[in-house]
């Protein structure tokens, strides 16, 4: 079964890790600038107020000329962007115990718990997976700035699972590279409320900031990206069914947003979810498998997690009730 809503098709083409560019196709004209690329950065950690003062200091420009925040897209411009470096927040390195399944001098692997954040953030300077890192590695890649040295990829606070890290740019862009391929291997395991009735399919449906509130996201085609996910059914328990996920792409709380779009939220999500459901403390989501091409041996490499204690807790209870 696949479920499917087309996104629109526009070119986004990313020179390097600081300078972006979008020809605005014609169903994405009309839009204000900074709209536009807030959206399309589709960070909770930068806001449209943020990319105005970016505007404002000729980060962005059209047709290689400034324009002001409220300027509106044509059909056929070409927006550029400088996003600027981050200010040096000077990340403290903090002894936190790490559950490392793989490291070696180019990558490393982490078993990240429920409720811990991968990086700092406004709210959250400290206690986030790179300050454990800072402290346990002599180095990190440097490409993703000051703010996310060597993450790759995240996981959400409140989900749990597998995390990969880069220790230099040369491992870094080899992993940015394959997730940009799709040949990353990432499955989750989930419990989702009511019966999924199809035991396998593809939610294919872009996802993009919701209008209605910007720290959410949304099945939409207004400044949105293309969004795969794949799921299979691995059981269904009373008015649950715990699921496998796979993911193709990798957009902003993705899974979180297809399952809901589907009529199936998470188990325990605050946000997409149900008010009446299990108390976990977090949605019921485990980043269970990873795989990838290791940077500098070529081997593949493949990793697993067991579904953490508290997630298996609330399967029991639902088993023997």
């Amino acid at each position: 079964m696949t479920f499917q809503n087309n996104p629109l098709e526009h070119v986004v083409e990313q020179d390097d890790e600081r300078q972006l560019e979008w020809t605005i196709a014609p169903e994405q004209a009309g839009q204000r600038i900074d709209k536009f690329i807030t959206d399309q950065l589709a960070d909770p950690a930068i806001s449209r107020t943020q990319v105005q003062d970016w505007i404002a200091s000729g980060a962005a420009s059209v047709g290689g000329r400034a324009v002001k925040a409220n300027y509106k897209l044509s059909a056929g411009d070409s927006l550029s962007v400088t996003v600027p470096e981050p200010e040096d927040a000077a990340i403290v390195p903090e002894d936190i115990p790490l559950d490392i399944v793989y490291e070696d001098s180019d990558v490393i692997v982490i078993n990240k718990p429920r409720g811990m954040v991968v990086h700092p953030a406004p709210g959250h300077s400290g206690g986030t997976v790179v300050n454990a890192l800072m402290h346990h590695c002599r180095d990190l890649s440097g490409i993703n700035g000051v703010l996310r040295p060597g993450i790759v990829h995240r996981i959400d606070k409140d989900t749990s699972g597998l995390l990969m890290a880069a220790k230099n740019d040369l491992a870094h862009l080899s992993l940015a590279e394959q997730l940009k391929e799709h040949s990353v291997t990432r499955k989750y395991v989930a419990l989702v409320h009511d019966n999924l009735h199809h035991d396998i399919g593809t939610i294919d449906a872009p996802i993009g900031r919701d209008e209605k509130d910007r720290k959410m996201f949304t099945v939409t085609t207004k400044g949105s990206k293309h969004a795969v996910t794949h799921f299979q059914v691995i059981e269904r328990i009373g008015d649950y069914t715990l699921v496998e996920l796979q993911l193709e792409t990798g957009r902003t709380h993705q899974i979180r947003v297809h399952l809901k779009y589907i009529g199936h939220p998470l188990a325990g999500d605050p946000v997409y979810g149900r008010n009446k459901t299990v108390a976990l403390g977090g949605q019921a989501l485990h980043a269970a498998a990873l795989g990838f091409t290791h940077p500098r041996t070529g081997e593949r490499l493949e990793f697993e997690a067991p579904i953490p204690d508290d997630m298996q807790h609330v399967l029991t209870s639902l088993r023997n009730r």
